[in-house]
């Protein structure tokens, strides 16, 4: 059984930053693509940023030079480093794993933290 345990979550003020972490257990840790998805109230699931087993990252462009995603497979743990925090960046935040890296149907979801923003 796989599971991704996120935690880091919390309330900040704009412009402050958090490192969110994502525990992996329960499979190969590197053969799955690792991502980070936000999901705000009424709003859809996003992607925030992708790291693809060969390293390739990718990042959606409202976290463009404020977030960076990275990967201890010491540790099988996942980050995100979220600098000068936004309202906008209020949400849900999730990682999960994917085998074929589409990213259609995720294999793996972890539960979420919350990270709130306030200006």
């Amino acid at each position: 059984q796989v599971h991704l345990k996120e935690s880091g979550g919390g309330s900040v003020q704009a412009g402050g930053a958090l490192t969110l972490s994502c525990a992996a257990s329960g499979y190969f840790y590197a053969s799955y693509f690792m991502a980070w998805f936000r999901q705000a109230p009424g709003k859809e699931r996003e992607g925030v940023a992708t790291m693809h087993t060969d390293g390739t990252i990718t990042y959606a462009d409202s976290v463009k030079g404020r977030f960076t995603i990275s990967r201890d497979s010491t540790k099988d743990t996942l980050y995100l480093q979220m600098n000068d925090l936004k309202p906008e960046d209020t949400a849900m935040y999730y990682c999960a794993a994917d085998y074929s890296g589409l990213w259609l149907n995720p294999d793996y979801w972890g539960q979420g933290t919350q990270v709130t923003v306030s200006s």
